[in-house]
């Protein structure tokens, strides 16, 4: 009976990987890695076997039952087995799911952390998640339900959405709906930490303008006072959570500019 290491890949460059989850990595008989994980760490592993178990929003995707099926018999037949997540195993990765499988199993687990998503699309930016007075909580959530519906709240001083790329037009109602103001200032990375990154900025009432730029690409969409940039101190932007106000011409509003991250 072999046992199983659950590491976080980063989000996007093979280098992003911590210093122990490459030194695990390198241990491993089987990979099984999923979509969005750089294919450059495969040479880290180099005599492992890999198995693609990835999934994709929108796409066919392989079962999460059979993953956890494909986890107990790896680990049955090999000494090491990895399970490589992008990002972070904890964060939206369905990682309860593979452990309680493993567990019931009586395989033993580890978990490497890994950075997530929000944290490289802040670092991309330079743009802190929190800020001293103004941002002192921050909420991570995920767009789409388990049903496939639409989700947006107002929860924290800062809220960084995943997934949400093919729904920007509709996460702007929803927002609105849910008490955030017009003139939030929202931050829209796409394959953060990747060499081909993109950001572009918006408010809450135009993030639909971000559609065309990030359109097929891992998106993480920041709200709130994480998401303005250094040294922005108007009334929105500084207080997202200030009563909402009211825009007399909404299409005189500015179009962002949409630019590449250095």
């Amino acid at each position: 009976m072999g046992r199983v290491i659950f590491i976080g890949a980063g989000p996007g460059a093979a280098d992003l990987i911590t210093v122990r989850g490459a030194q695990r990595l390198a241990q491993a008989e089987v990979v099984l890695f999923d979509a969005l994980t750089d294919p450059g760490l495969q040479a880290m592993a180099p005599n492992a076997r890999w198995v693609h178990v990835g999934k994709r929003g929108f796409c066919d995707s392989m079962a999460q039952t059979a993953i956890n099926a494909l986890l107990v018999r790896h680990a049955q037949e090999s000494a090491v087995v990895v399970r490589l997540k992008g990002g972070d195993p904890s964060v939206f990765g369905r990682l309860e799911e593979e452990l309680i499988a493993l567990q019931s199993a009586g395989i033993e687990c580890e978990v490497v952390p890994g950075v997530t998503a929000a944290i490289a699309a802040a670092a991309a930016t330079q743009r802190p998640l929190t800020r001293r007075g103004q941002g002192r909580s921050v909420s991570l959530t995920t767009a789409m339900t388990r049903e496939g519906d639409l989700h947006a709240s107002r929860t924290a001083d800062t809220e960084v959405f995943y997934m949400a790329g093919r729904q920007l037009a509709a996460l702007s109602r929803h927002l609105i709906k849910a008490g955030w103001p017009s003139d939030t200032p929202v931050s829209v990375v796409s394959r953060a930490g990747c060499p081909d990154q993109l950001h572009s900025d918006h408010q809450v009432l135009d993030l639909a303008q971000a559609s065309m730029l990030h359109a097929g690409r891992p998106t993480v969409v920041t709200v709130g006072a994480g998401a303005r940039s250094l040294g922005d101190h108007t009334p929105g932007a500084a207080n997202p959570c200030a009563f909402p106000t009211s825009l007399e011409d909404p299409l005189s509003c500015l179009q962002a500019a949409p630019h590449q991250s250095p």
